[in-house]
C-alpha cells in the first residue's frame, strides 16, 4: 500500500509528493521546495519515516516544480528524471524565473530522460509514465494502476487544467491528453501539481475541459 505525503511549497503553492510503500523505498515527485525550511521539512519527514529515496521525478520542466530538486537531489544522490522533450526547459530554469520576476536557483542535474509508456519501479510498486503534452511539450503523468493513484502535474487540476499560453503550451494537445486520462477508472485518485486532490469521476462530472 502506498503512503503519500504532500508538501505544499514555494510562493506558487506547488504540491511536492513523497510516495513510499512498506519496503521504505520512496520517490519524490515535483520537488519545488524553494525555501531552506521547506527542503528541511521534506528531509526530516524522510528521516523520521526511515525512507530511502530512489527516484526524483518531474512531471514537467517548470521552475516552480523543480526549485528544490538540486538540493534534494544532492542530499540523496539522485538526478531529476524528466521527459526528454522538457530537458531544455528544465536547463533554462533561471530564465523561466526571470520571466516571472522570481529569483530562481540553479537548474538541477538531469538523469534519465523519460518517454511515455516508461515505467518507474520502487519498492513493490511501479508508476507508469503517461505522456501528457499541452501545458508543456514534455508533460508526464505518473500513474500507479494497482493503487488507482495518479500524479497529474499541471495537466489536470480539480475542476480545471494547466495553462497553455506559455512557451511549449498547446490547448489542442492538452485536450487530447485529457481525453486519454478520462478513460481511466472513475475511482482513480488524482494528486495534482497545485490545489486539492480529486478523482477522475469527479472531474468527468464537474470539469468543463473533460469529455469522454
Amino acid at each position: 500500500m502506498l503512503t503519500i505525503k504532500d508538501f505544499t511549497v514555494n510562493p506558487l503553492q506547488e504540491n511536492c509528493y513523497v510516495v513510499s510503500d512498506e519496503t521504505k523505498e520512496c520517490v519524490i515527485i515535483d520537488c519545488g521546495a524553494w525555501a531552506n525550511e521547506e527542503q528541511e521539512e521534506i528531509k526530516e519527514y524522510i528521516k523520521s519515516e526511515g525512507l530511502k529515496p530512489v527516484h526524483l521525478l518531474a512531471t514537467h520542466g517548470h521552475f516552480d516544480h523543480n526549485w528544490g530538486a538540486k538540493a534534494i537531489g544532492k542530499e540523496y544522490g539522485l538526478k531529476v528524471e524528466i521527459h526528454r522533450s522538457d530537458e531544455q526547459l528544465l536547463r533554462d530554469m533561471t530564465k523561466q524565473g526571470d520571466m516571472f520576476g522570481f529569483i530562481t536557483k540553479e537548474s538541477p542535474e538531469i538523469g534519465t530522460l523519460l518517454n511515455g509508456n516508461d515505467t518507474i519501479y520502487f519498492g513493490s510498486h511501479s508508476l507508469k509514465c503517461i505522456a501528457s503534452p499541452g501545458h508543456t511539450m514534455g508533460g508526464l503523468v505518473f500513474y500507479c494502476e494497482d493503487e488507482r493513484v495518479m500524479f497529474s502535474g499541471d495537466t489536470l487540476f480539480r475542476q480545471s487544467i494547466g495553462r497553455t499560453d506559455l512557451p511549449g503550451g498547446s490547448m489542442f494537445m492538452i485536450i487530447n491528453s485529457l481525453r486519454y486520462l478520462c478513460q481511466l477508472p472513475d475511482d482513480v485518485k488524482v494528486f495534482p501539481g497545485h490545489g486539492p486532490t480529486t478523482t477522475i469521476g469527479f472531474e468527468l462530472a464537474h470539469n468543463p475541459y473533460l469529455d469522454r
